[in-house]
């Protein structure tokens, strides 16, 4: 099985940098005329992640029938397709238009020097959230946090794109101990910069979790910015960007929440009740924006009580 995986993954980088190719030398139009059938076909042929998706959309649509909440798999699966189109026109140096709210958050931790934790989601994805806030403000010290494996996963041009953009990426490496390395991090922060990193997905599955409610069920979420948060002392500000046309997104930034504790005995519930605070934004969006949630693997666990 182990195999068939790697050749599938081979097959796919392959189309892709086949279809990078041909695209820069025939034009961006071609992109999403070839997208389209590689999206239906994971569609078609995955049904493991298709029953995890129809999963989510009963708890968001618990009124609708299981023919409506497929439909919405099938709806999620081709925004991600366009949403994979809009990440390569705007590494590719094309005009990306944005909108903002809470954008002054971020402006002020940077006047301010006081650092601040740019807490992403599968809400969109993080690469293209990135590329935005870049484009927003060229000159943003961002330092970005994914998992080697992760690393491995996104196309060469994706990671080029970002580092030419000035943004700077910090593979860190589940099997060695902590999922970050928060020294790093921390002093990041101290000097001003902005950390960045997403929370609702582990990288590898050792990763250190804390437990949440999501329509009302269980749910985990990182532990890792929460406690990066407590250690620096740098507020949090959660992060979503989502598509509103061709080229077009919204970028949406939460006032700061910050991890603060008077003992050391607080701070195993200081980080659950932020990391609640960010279960709480997330499920708030998952319901604003219900096809943008990009998370593929299973994310809802059992129903709570009360």
């Amino acid at each position: 099985m182990k195999r068939i995986n790697r050749g599938a993954a081979s097959l796919r980088k392959i189309y892709y940098q086949l279809l990078i190719l041909l695209s820069r030398k025939l034009g961006t139009w071609i992109f999403p005329i070839f997208i389209w059938p590689v999206t239906t076909a994971f569609f078609l042929f995955s049904p493991r992640r298709v029953a995890t998706g129809i999963d989510l959309y009963r708890s968001v649509y618990p009124d609708r029938s299981r023919a409506f909440h497929r439909q919405c798999v099938w709806r999620q699966y081709h925004n991600f397709s366009r949403l994979f189109v809009d990440r390569f026109y705007l590494h590719e140096g094309e005009k990306v238009h944005t909108s903002s709210e809470g954008w002054e958050h971020i402006e002020e931790a940077l006047q301010k020097s006081t650092g601040a934790i740019i807490l992403m989601s599968h809400m969109g994805t993080w690469e293209m959230a990135a590329g935005l806030i870049r484009q927003k403000r060229p000159q943003l010290p961002l330092l970005l946090y994914m998992g080697r494996k992760h690393k491995e996963k996104i196309g060469t041009f994706i990671k080029d794109g970002l580092s030419r953009s000035g943004i700077r990426i910090v593979t860190t490496d589940p099997g060695g101990g902590s999922p970050l390395d928060i020294i790093e991090g921390v002093q990041f922060l101290r000097q001003g910069g902005l950390v960045s990193l997403t929370g609702d997905r582990s990288w590898s599955g050792r990763e250190r979790s804390v437990t949440v409610r999501i329509f009302d069920r269980e749910a985990q979420v990182l532990e890792a910015p929460h406690v990066l948060a407590l250690l620096s002392g740098a507020p949090i500000l959660m992060f979503f960007s989502f598509r509103t046309g061709p080229k077009r997104y919204h970028m949406s930034v939460v006032e700061p929440y910050r991890v603060q504790v008077e003992h050391r005995s607080q701070r195993n519930d200081a980080i659950r009740r932020s990391a609640q605070h960010y279960a709480d934004h997330l499920e708030r969006m998952l319901r604003r924006y219900p096809l943008e949630w990009f998370n593929f693997d299973s994310f809802l666990g059992r129903r709570l009580d009360g």
